[in-house]
C-alpha cells in the first residue's frame, strides 16, 4: 500500500457511520489522504456507501432506504478541517450564518436521521439545521461526480469559476467584483432620486417633520435615566425628606448624637494615649471616623436645604419622559438611536431637496465607475481568453488519454445578458465575459453543451479531466492562499465503458488529483485499483437468513493482490494472475504520475 503523498489535503472526509440503510446493518469506515479505492463484487453495495454518504450531504431522504425490520436508519459523515486551511473562511461564515461556532480543530460532524413515518432530519455538530444549509456547506467539503451529480457543472457560473480556477485572476475578480459593487450602489442612489416629482416632495414633507419633530425634542444622550432617577426623588419626597433628617440628627445636631460621642470617645483616648503607647495606632482611625460623620452630616444639612416641594417639577419630568417615550416608538429603542436616525434623516433630507446637485455628482461618479469597472473587466477578459486556448487543449489531451480520442472541446465566450449580469448589461461581479463549455464526444456531432451529453460515465472522465488540469495549474495567490479543488472528490462512474490503456490513463489522473485532495473511486477495473492508497473491498454475504454489506480495508499487498487477481479473472484465480496482480501493483507505485508528458504540454 502506498502511504507516501505529496501533500494531504487540509480537510477531508474522515469517517463515515452506517446503520441500517439498505444491506448495511452497521458500518464504520474510516477514510484517509490520498486515493481511497472501493471494489467488490457487482451488487455487493460500492454505489450504496456512496448513495448514504449523500444522504449525509442533504440528498434526497426515503423510509425506503431504512433497512427492512426497522424504523429508522442513520448516517453520519465526520469532516476534520484543519486550522491552517485558507479556505475555512467559507465555512466559519456559514456556520455563523447558522448560529454556530467552529472550532480551529473542531470536527464537522454532518449526520442524517430517516425515519419510517418519512420524517427527516440533518444536524450539524449536534444542531438540527436545514437541508439547503447543508447542501452549501457540502460544497465547499466534498464533489461527487457519478451520474445524475453533474448539475453544478452544467450552471454557466461553476464553468466560469473553473476556467478562472486554471487561469490564476483571484485579485483581479476581486477588483472587478468591488468595482461592480460600487457601482450598483451608485446606481441606487441614483435611482432614488428619479423618483417622480410627487413622491419627491412628499418624502420631503415627511422628512421634514420627522427632523423637526426630532430637533425640537433636543434629546440629549443618557437623558432618559436621569429623568428617571429625578421622578423617583420627586415622587418619593416626603419620605426622603423624613429619612434625610433623622440621619442628619442622629449623626450631628441631637444632644446624645453620634458626632459628640465620638468626640468623647476620642478625647478619652487622649488622655489614654499620655499613659500607654498602646493606644497609638487607634488615634488616626478614630480622628478618620469622626470626620467622615462629620462630612455625612454636613451634606444631609445641605440635601435638606435642596430639597423643595415642587409639583410642578414632577409634572414637567413625567411630561418629558412621556415625550421621549413616544419619540422612541418612532424613531429608536434609545434616545442614541434616535439621534443617529436624525442625522440620516438631516442627511436624507438634504440630498432631496438638492437632488439635481446631487444626480449630477452622481452621474460624474457613475462615469468614473463605469470607466474603472470596464478597465478592470477588460483586464480580467483578457486574462481568461489568454488561458482559455491553453485550458481547451490540455483538456483535450486529457480526454484523449481517457479514451475519448475523438472529442472535441471548445470554451465559447458569449457577451453578458442585463438579466444575468445586472441592470446596465455591462457586467456584473464576475466580469464581463459569459462562457459556456462545448463538447462533441464522437466524429461528425456539433459541439453542444454539457447537459446535452447523455453519458454519466463520459461526464465523470470529463470532470476527471478538467480537475486534472486544474490540479495541474495549482499555484500561490497574490494574498498567499493557494489555487486549489475542493478538499474531497468521489468519482462513482469514471470506469464506465473503458478497460486497458484508458483506464490505466484513468487511474494515473485519479492518482495525480489525489496529490493534493482526497478522492474516493468506486470502480470494477484492476487498472484503475493498483493506484489506490488506500483499497477497501466491499462484500455481500447472507448471515442469519439477512443479506449483510460489510468493507474490509486491505491492509498489505498480498490482500490487495487477491483482489486484483479477482478484478481480472473473476473466481478462478491461478498463480499466473496472481502474478500478474502483483506486478501491476509494483508498477504503479513505481510509474512517476508526475511525468506524464501529457499533462506538461
Amino acid at each position: 500500500m502506498t502511504d507516501v503523498i505529496n501533500s494531504s489535503p487540509e480537510a477531508m472526509l474522515r469517517e463515515i457511520h452506517i446503520q441500517n440503510y439498505a444491506v448495511v446493518e452497521k458500518l464504520v469506515l474510516e477514510f484517509h489522504p490520498g486515493l481511497n479505492l472501493l471494489s467488490g463484487e457487482t451488487g455487493s453495495g460500492k454505489s450504496i456507501l456512496v448513495d448514504a454518504l449523500g444522504l449525509a450531504l442533504g440528498g434526497r431522504a426515503s423510509p425506503d432506504m431504512i433497512r427492512t425490520g426497522h424504523d429508522r436508519t442513520m448516517v453520519t459523515a465526520i469532516f476534520r478541517p484543519d486550522g491552517r486551511d485558507k479556505r475555512r473562511g467559507r465555512w466559519k461564515d456559514w456556520f455563523e450564518e447558522c448560529g454556530l461556532t467552529l472550532a480551529d480543530d473542531e470536527e464537522i460532524i454532518l449526520r442524517r436521521e430517516i425515519h419510517s413515518s418519512g420524517r427527516s432530519r440533518l444536524i450539524v455538530n449536534d444542531q438540527p439545521v436545514t437541508v439547503a444549509a447543508v447542501k452549501a456547506l457540502a460544497r465547499h467539503l466534498v464533489e461527487v461526480h457519478g451520474q445524475g451529480e453533474h448539475a453544478d457543472l452544467f450552471a454557466r457560473d461553476t464553468q466560469l469559476d473553473l476556467l478562472d480556477e486554471f487561469a490564476g485572476v483571484n485579485s483581479l475578480l476581486e477588483e472587478v467584483r468591488d468595482l461592480a459593487s460600487r457601482r450598483r450602489e451608485l446606481e441606487r442612489e441614483r435611482d432614488a432620486l428619479s423618483q417622480n416629482e410627487q413622491d419627491r416632495l412628499r418624502t420631503i414633507d415627511l422628512l421634514s417633520f420627522q427632523a423637526q419633530e426630532l430637533q425640537h425634542a433636543q434629546l440629549r444622550p443618557g437623558e432618559d435615566a436621569e429623568l428617571e432617577d429625578e421622578k423617583r426623588i420627586l415622587g418619593n419626597l416626603e419620605k426622603i425628606r423624613a429619612a434625610a433628617a433623622t440621619a442628619y440628627g442622629g449623626l450631628y445636631e441631637e444632644e446624645n448624637s453620634a458626632i459628640s460621642r465620638v468626640s468623647a470617645a476620642a478625647h478619652a483616648l487622649d488622655e489614654l494615649r499620655r499613659y500607654d503607647a498602646a493606644f497609638e495606632p487607634y488615634a488616626e482611625p478614630l480622628a478618620a471616623t469622626k470626620a467622615t460623620i462629620e462630612d455625612l452630616a454636613f451634606f444631609l444639612r445641605d440635601y435638606l436645604g435642596r430639597l423643595e416641594a415642587n409639583p410642578h417639577r414632577l409634572e414637567e419630568v413625567e411630561d418629558r419622559l412621556a415625550l421621549i417615550d413616544r419619540l422612541k416608538r418612532k424613531y429608536g429603542k434609545t434616545i442614541e438611536e434616535m439621534l443617529i436616525y436624525q442625522k440620516e434623516t438631516q442627511q436624507r433630507l438634504a440630498n432631496l431637496e438638492h437632488a439635481d446637485e446631487r444626480r449630477s455628482e452622481l452621474q460624474r461618479l457613475l462615469e468614473k465607475a463605469e470607466a474603472d469597472y470596464q478597465k478592470a473587466a477588460r483586464n480580467l477578459s483578457a486574462r481568461r481568453r489568454e488561458a482559455a486556448g491553453k485550458f481547451e487543449k490540455m483538456v483535450r489531451l486529457e480526454l484523449a488519454q481517457l479514451g475519448m480520442e475523438k472529442t472535441r472541446f471548445e470554451i465559447n465566450f458569449e457577451k453578458p445578458t442585463p438579466t444575468a449580469q445586472g441592470q446596465s448589461g455591462q457586467g456584473g461581479s464576475k466580469g464581463i465575459d459569459e462562457i459556456e463549455l462545448l463538447i462533441s464526444p464522437n466524429p461528425g456531432e456539433e459541439l453542444r453543451p454539457l447537459e446535452k451529453i447523455a453519458s454519466g460515465g463520459e461526464l465523470s472522465r470529463l470532470m476527471l479531466a478538467l480537475k486534472t488540469v486544474v490540479g495541474g495549474k495549482k499555484s500561490v495567490n497574490g494574498d498567499g492562499t493557494h489555487r486549489g479543488m475542493a478538499t474531497t472528490f468521489i468519482f462513482d462512474e469514471v470506469d464506465a465503458g473503458i478497460g486497458g490503456r484508458v483506464a490505466e490513463s484513468v487511474g494515473q489522473r485519479l492518482k495525480r488529483l489525489a496529490r493534493d485532495a482526497q478522492v474516493l473511486c468506486v470502480t470494477h477495473l484492476a487498472q484503475i485499483a493498483c493506484f489506490a492508497d488506500h483499497h477497501y473491498y466491499v462484500e455481500k454475504f447472507e448471515r442469519a437468513g439477512r443479506t449483510v454489506t460489510e468493507v474490509k480495508l486491505l491492509s498489505n499487498e498480498k490482500e490487495r493482490a487477491a483482489e486484483l487477481a479477482r478484478m481480472l479473472s473473476g473466481s478462478k484465480i491461478t498463480d499466473a494472475v496472481m502474478k500478474h496482480a502483483a506486478a501491476m501493483l509494483k508498477q504503479a507505485a513505481n510509474l512517476g504520475v508526475g511525468k506524464d508528458a501529457v499533462l506538461e504540454a
